[in-house]
């Protein structure tokens, strides 16, 4: 079973590496030392068995390619890392569609929210709960199994603005036997930003962390039509 790489895991590579380069360092001096002791004491009529030594030489040597393996590997690791946050830039400022109830709202533009129901279902309620449970927005939803789509306006149940931060939206829907219908919700907001958590790629949306895991596809944000600036008014009569 091969384990998730994760930034913690990574450095902890490295640094158990980095240990094993500057022990296998002072082992190799000390066994220098040890080895040019002994050669310079050894009885000359009776000369020491270098077979010993050698072999040792053997495993240092073996030993300092596996750490300089580990290395190479920490640096590969560590490249792939970068590539993901790399990437994950590539997504800021575009609108990002994910699995969540959760979504950021700034009062002003509206909201899409897509959620679908595991069966049909007599009566439906939508309701979009602040950061603090209080219900702001109540509307009926669709009662047909399946997707739908429901724009919020981010508008409460009196028709005004609410404030700019975190929402939660609920589907209320229940069967024909008054059993609760099990449905699932997938909202959108603009990306403003990526990090890394623990090895994981998440992009900032609004004041949310969404692991890419999640994100089920990207899109251009519309563009906000504008009066032409550059309109002709009419010329004046001339005198």
């Amino acid at each position: 079973m091969v384990s998730d790489v994760t930034i913690g895991s990574a450095l902890d590579s490295q640094s158990k590496t980095a240990q094993a380069q500057t022990g296998l360092a002072e082992d190799f001096a000390q066994f220098l030392t040890l080895l040019t002791v002994q050669l310079q004491n050894q009885d000359p009529l009776s000369p020491m068995d270098t077979t010993e030594f050698t072999n040792q030489l053997v495993a240092f040597s073996g030993v300092e390619q596996q750490i300089n393996t580990n290395q190479k590997l920490d640096d590969l690791v560590a490249l792939q890392l970068n590539n993901a946050l790399g990437s994950a830039l590539g997504y800021v400022g575009l609108n990002a569609s994910y699995v969540s109830s959760e979504f950021f709202s700034d009062g002003e533009n509206p909201v899409k929210i897509n959620y679908a129901l595991d069966g049909v279902a007599v009566d439906a309620d939508i309701r979009i709960l602040n950061s603090t449970g209080d219900v702001v927005f109540e509307g009926p939803g669709q009662t047909a199994a399946g997707s739908h789509e429901f724009i919020w306006d981010g508008l409460d149940n009196f028709g005004n603005p609410v404030e700019p931060g975190t929402y939660n939206v609920q589907i209320d829907a229940l069967d024909f036997d008054d059993v609760a219908v099990g449905s699932s919700t997938v909202v959108e907001g603009r990306v403003r930003g990526a990090e890394t958590q623990g090895g994981l790629t998440f992009l900032l949306i609004g004041e949310r962390a969404v692991s890419l895991g999640n994100v089920l596809n990207v899109s251009e944000p519309d563009e906000p039509t504008t009066p032409d600036e550059t309109e002709e008014t009419p010329e004046e009569d001339a005198a």
